[in-house]
């Protein structure tokens, strides 16, 4: 292509090298390096006056490096009286942390937007954004790509009865995902949640209960009472009737109640057999310390009668702590509502399902104790668990395991478009006999040794899409085409 330079960063120079060659073009020249102090140097070894300049910079495992080089870069070629300057980023940086997540958090996303936007870029080509607003970040304008065509290719042509599979999100946060991957193939979806374990309250009924008509017709102290006019008449008249609706209307003032559908089940309620077959198709299970157990496990107690050896158990066994007397439905509402630990938010607001995945947390740490929940029917069939990527591997281990041995899951396949494949997550997956095969796309660097070392990784090439998109936009084409590709 004639009026086009291409530049590669450090961060993944093979996916630059394969885009290049699918254009029929090499990487122009420039000198990337640092001085000794650490400083990152670019010196931009062929003329880029009046060009079209795209500069392939994707996310890898020195992130920092790789932004100050990909700013270092537009702004080099900016001063070079570039005609445009459009960067490829394929895994964009930080966009994890797109929004706040506490009173003195930052919106990192949308600081590197402006960043880039400052140091000269015109426009911006990533895939598989964390959140799609984050196109909003931008005052230039952003192609999103997507790698799901590419995705279900691969599952049509490399699984075998993916007709009878099931999509499964691993996460309430990627359910977008998940359902559009599921339409694509026409397949059923379900979803793997886990929320915190809400402590049982050591109360029965004889011990104590709460009387609401009690409480209804306790009244007030003398000196709160509203002031009352009475007249005093010889003849008083008859009282009038209360109509019913208004006695009904006044007695649901004074009592509310908690809607059949807006509570919990209770244990006296899931002994017998459900009305709606419907609820059949979730299954929970026990999260501790961020591995499945069983029912029964007990993490305090020592003997092995009560199953201190973490495992997934049965989701018919039956718990020592079912054996404590059950309040009555209303009491048991209230009971669990006050008891119940507020998420971990400062600011306020519906719980963010992305948040609680182990892969977007900072620290890294478990709650005691969890309740992971599956809904959707997977026995005997192949679940393709998905999301954009795989950092860290508790949340994929543990949504794993579950469609297994609590859902009879024949096989499980771990999808995401990013493998970062943070510390030794790889190999944990790798050693998870409940996954089968782990599925990422090429657009964050995977060491050599990586590949080697794990059997069960599979790599998806979407170096034609990104060549495809860069040939369209040099051309002035349109790009729509490339967000529903036709497979």
């Amino acid at each position: 292509m004639r009026g086009v330079q291409i530049f590669s960063g450090n961060s993944h120079p093979g996916l630059a090298d394969t885009i290049c060659e699918r254009l029929g073009t090499s990487p122009a020249k420039a000198d990337l390096g640092k001085f000794a102090n650490g400083e990152t140097s670019v010196n931009i070894g062929t003329s880029v006056r009046n060009q079209d300049v795209y500069i392939i910079q994707s996310g890898s495992s020195k992130i920092n490096d790789s932004v100050m080089e990909l700013l270092i870069m537009i702004s080099a070629c900016k001063g070079g009286s570039s005609k445009s300057i459009t960067a490829v980023m394929p895994y964009f940086p930080y966009s994890r942390q797109s929004k706040k997540k506490s009173h003195r958090g930052a919106i990192t996303a949308r600081m590197l937007a402006n960043l880039l936007s400052i140091a000269g870029v015109d426009h911006v080509i990533t895939m598989d954004l964390h959140a799609s607003q984050m196109q909003g970040f931008f005052g230039k304008p952003v192609d999103n790509l997507f790698a799901e065509p590419f995705i279900a290719r691969w599952i049509r042509m490399n699984v075998d009865g993916w007709k009878d599979a099931v999509v499964v999100s691993k996460n309430a946060g990627g359910t977008k995902r998940v359902t559009s991957l599921a339409d694509t193939l026409k397949l059923n979806f379900g979803i793997v949640t886990t929320d915190r374990r809400r402590p049982k309250v050591p109360m029965t009924m004889s011990d104590s209960t709460v009387f609401f008509d009690a409480m209804d017709e306790e009244r007030l102290p003398k000196d709160q009472q509203p002031f009352e006019l009475h007249l005093h008449s010889s003849n008083p008249p008859p009282p009038i009737p209360e109509e019913p609706e208004t006695a009904n209307a006044a007695a649901a003032l004074l009592r509310p109640e908690t809607p059949p559908a807006a509570r919990r089940p209770s244990e006296l309620e899931a002994a017998y057999e459900y009305t709606d077959h419907r609820v059949r198709d979730v299954v929970t299970g026990r999260l501790v310390q961020g591995q499945l157990v069983d029912d029964d496990y007990h993490p305090d107690s020592g003997s092995q009668s009560d199953s201190t050896t973490p495992g997934a158990g049965g989701s018919s066994s039956k718990s020592a702590e079912n054996t404590e007397a059950v309040p009555d439905h209303m009491f048991n509402s209230m009971i669990s509502n006050a008891s119940s630990v507020p998420p971990d938010h400062a600011l306020g607001g519906s719980f963010d399902a992305v948040e609680s995945d182990d892969e977007a947390s900072v620290a890294g740490r478990y709650e005691d104790e969890k309740t992971i929940t599956l809904v959707g029917e997977v026995r005997d069939r192949p679940v393709f668990i998905v999301d954009d990527m795989i950092d860290k591997s508790g949340s994929w281990i543990a949504a794993a395991e579950t469609v297994v041995k609590r859902g009879g899951a024949r096989k499980v396949y771990c999808i995401a478009t990013h493998g970062l494949f943070g510390a030794d997550s790889l190999d944990q997956l790798e050693e998870c006999p409940s996954i089968d095969h782990i599925v990422v796309t090429n657009t964050f660097p995977i060491s050599p040794s990586m590949l080697k070392r794990s059997k069960k990784l599979i790599v998806i090439d979407v170096s034609t899409l990104l060549a495809e998109s860069i040939r369209r936009h040099h051309y002035g084409e349109s790009v729509s085409a490339l967000f529903h590709l036709n497979d």
